[in-house]
């Protein structure tokens, strides 16, 4: 009876056009997550020109606002469009035309795969992406022997998930020869018996990986587009990009002004000596879908790889406490720079050493607290010692929680029990300064931000395991983790006001779910996927015509 009543209501509310606003659309009969300062859980809204105009119970909104888009929400659940603070939109979209290598069980494998690319495409470089020694039987590195017998004339490059080690036949170190002279005896090249394997990392792998012939714009825009449609499909509206050049600054911005790219983006440009004098002529971009106020550095490497910088020894690579791929100087200077000109100062740092050296960077310029935002992006594995540094200086970790539920099955064989303590620490990050932007870190994990709810709550893996949760006094309350992925990540980015949560003056940009994320079992929002995502009040995406 009380129902009938409600809709009663609610189709005379509708027919009562007169003297009402005309708006672009109305939603109404919903559960509107706002993630307003109070959590608030409305019923409905109004949108007019791109943005929330008004948000309330459903009678409030049907009462004053008229619309010829009239959409009945049918009690499904609407949240703040997602946003992910830290990936790699422009290399997922690049990953795109590679041979996908995500997944694989062994290298022969991932050579099984490599020669069906080749047969079928025949390109005249091979680009593979995506294999982890960690998921095979044998957990070492591989080396190019079976590369340079299948491929001897052909150069082929296979980069590891992490994007911090590749694989590379005896062709491409032949055509790389006058670039790795430079890193010879250098950690960034790996030899057995004095001979090259074909592992490089971070430096010397990004020195060589500019001999790749580069897509034309044809394919590159065809790509972005692909990439585009995969984001949105998942309910992802805004993205940080965590490394980007001048000329994909460039690329995004006119694909944005044509309407071809509709996500809003938040580009951290590559920190170069390059990239400087490009800002220092081109000043801060900021539009309503792009955002460039921020440089990204790299202070060592990954922890998979072993690449990222230890205080000790790995505990399960004696003599090896992996690496810093910048100098303290050339880092200070970079922030600095960032100082001077009022940018943000974005750093990737994995290992507790490679956070003790951003952190101590960062104190010496920022010197006491303050609202600039820096970031260290990961902050995976922290000194306890080191920890309180972060509300000190007001310092933000950025943090991808399934790189936890990645790592689990073998970062304590890495750091050993004493150094786990500080490692995948979100619920003592958070605490630092109140609040923590999440991300999904893609194409090194999947882009699927249902799965960094799932991390950062239950602390389990595809699977569901472990059952009690991996380290789970480190993990996330419910809506702490939404909060991460709507307006903490909009405020890492300086744009708390303008979206992140639904509320008056807002773009409009929000998510529809059958799901609940704060009630519903944890395996069931897993793998749940939006009924419809809007950006800017325009619906991009609806599951029952897709």
């Amino acid at each position: 009876m009380r129902n009938s009543l409600f809709v009663c209501v609610l189709l005379f509310l509708i027919s009562s056009c007169d003297n009402k606003i005309k708006v672009d659309a109305v939603y109404f009969n919903g559960h509107v997550f706002t993630v307003d300062s109070v959590f608030s859980i409305m019923e409905a809204f109004a949108i007019k020109d791109g943005k929330f105009i008004a948000i309330g119970t459903s009678q409030e909104i049907l009462a004053k606002y008229d619309s010829k888009n009239l959409i009945d929400l049918k009690q499904r659940q609407v949240y703040p469009g997602f946003i992910d603070a830290h990936c790699h939109f422009m290399g997922y979209a690049n990953d795109l035309y590679k041979c996908q290598l995500v997944g694989t069980k062994s290298f022969n494998e991932v050579l099984q795969k490599i020669i069906q690319y080749d047969r079928s495409k025949n390109p005249s470089f091979i680009y593979g992406r995506g294999w982890d020694q960690n998921d095979w039987e044998i957990k070492e590195f591989p080396n190019n022997g079976e590369l340079n017998a299948e491929f001897p004339n052909k150069p082929v490059f296979l980069k590891r998930i992490d994007g911090h080690a590749v694989l590379v036949n005896a062709a491409f170190l032949n055509l790389a020869d006058s670039i790795l002279k430079f890193y010879k005896n250098s950690a960034f090249i790996e030899t057995k018996n004095g001979l090259p394997t074909g592992i490089l990392f971070d430096n010397a792998m990004d020195a060589v990986e500019k001999l790749i012939p580069a897509l034309s714009n044809i394919e590159i825009i065809s790509e972005v587009t692909k990439a585009q449609s995969d984001c949105i499909k998942l309910g992802l509206t805004s993205l940080g990009d965590a490394g980007l050049m001048p000329t994909q600054i460039e690329l995004i911005d006119s694909l944005q002004k044509t309407g071809l790219l509709k996500l809003r983006i938040y580009g951290m440009v590559s920190a170069t000596e390059e990239n400087l004098e490009y800002l220092e002529n081109k000043g801060k971009i900021k539009t309503p879908y792009l955002n460039v106020q921020s440089l990204k550095a790299y202070a060592d490497g990954a922890l998979g790889s072993r690449g990222a910088r230890l205080k000790t020894d790995y505990s399960d690579k004696p003599h090896h406490c992996g690496s810093m791929n910048i100098s303290a100087d050339q880092l200070s200077k970079y922030a600095l720079w960032a100082y001077q000109h009022n940018f943000q100062m974005n750093t990737h740092a994995i290992g507790d050493s490679g956070n003790a050296f951003v952190l101590k960077v960062y104190s010496e310029i920022l010197k006491e607290k303050n609202d600039l935002r820096w970031r260290i992006e990961h902050a995976q594995v922290i000194d306890l010692m080191d920890i309180n540094d972060f509300n000190t200086y007001s310092i933000i970790p950025s943090v991808q929680p399934t790189h936890a539920t990645s790592d689990m099955p073998w970062a304590i064989q890495r750091l050993g029990a004493s150094r786990m303590f500080g490692a995948y620490a979100y619920q003592s990050l958070l605490k630092q300064n109140g609040w923590l932007p999440l991300g999904t870190d893609f194409p090194v994990e999947y882009l699927n931000p249902e799965y960094t709810f799932f991390a950062a709550v239950g602390r389990r893996d595809e699977h569901e395991k472990p059952d009690s949760g991996f380290q789970k006094e480190e993990s996330l309350l419910r809506e702490q983790a939404l909060r991460g992925m709507t307006i903490w990540a909009a405020k890492a980015a300086f744009e708390e006001q303008e979206k992140g949560s639904i509320e008056t003056g807002k773009y409009a940009d929000f998510i529809i779910f059958e799901e609940d994320f704060m009630k519903d079992e944890l395996r069931k929002l897993r793998n749940a996927t939006p009924q419809m995502t809007i950006i800017n009040g325009e619906i991009l995406y609806r599951k029952d015509k897709n």
